[in-house]
């Protein structure tokens, strides 16, 4: 007898919670209820579809890494960078990039490597450390030889404007007697003769 009531209470009860619940439930809630069990179901089934369950393992890897994360700030990173790239500034370096391929190209087909073969081969030799080396001297050499090339245009336009030469014998004794002309002389001497000793090596 007790056992029927307390089924009898638990029925009322029960009977009672439905109602409430019915009462309390308007249908527009029931059929947002309705669409969103609709699209849990929907996205359930392409999960299975699709086999995205698969990569369930790997992105609690992700999580539990923090790699996740790491991904997602490297996405914002990504994002500020191209928000903040303008149409100008990648039409600039869409460019570059372009001159940049076009002179490796011009550098491959004019004989780059072959330069850069020569290079490793003077660097095993030693060579190259001998140029670098003798390049200081060889500028200062080169500064010589433009002070000489400026002496020998200045002597050329000193000689036009100057007044030709009487000749003769008293012409040339009167220009030997010059201290000048004899220093300049035996410097002329000296070159020929270091000029004919380098040749003889």
């Amino acid at each position: 007898m007790s056992e029927s009531s307390d089924k009898d209470v638990l029925a009322l009860e029960t009977e009672r919670v439905l109602a409430a619940a019915r009462d309390s439930l308007s249908d527009e809630m029931i059929s947002r209820l309705a669409g969103t069990a609709t699209d849990a179901m929907d996205l359930i089934d392409r999960v299975n579809t699709t086999g995205l369950y698969r990569a369930i393992p790997a992105l609690a890897d992700l999580v539990n890494n923090g790699d996740l994360d790491r991904l997602a700030k490297l996405a914002r990173v990504y994002g500020s960078a191209e928000d903040a790239l303008s149409d100008e500034m990648i039409s600039r370096i869409a460019e570059t990039t372009a001159e940049g391929m076009s002179l490796l190209d011009r550098l491959n087909r004019g004989g780059a490597g072959r330069l850069v073969e020569l290079l490793a081969h003077l660097e095993a030799s030693g060579d190259l450390h001998r140029i670098a080396e003798a390049i200081p001297r060889l500028v200062d050499r080169l500064d010589t030889l433009e002070g000489m090339l400026h002496g020998f245009e200045a002597a050329g336009e000193a000689t036009e404007k100057g007044a030709r030469a009487a000749g003769g014998l008293g012409g040339l004794w009167s220009m030997m007697r010059d201290p000048d002309n004899q220093d300049a002389l035996r410097f002329l001497i000296n070159l020929g003769k270091e000029m004919r000793t380098r040749a003889r090596r």
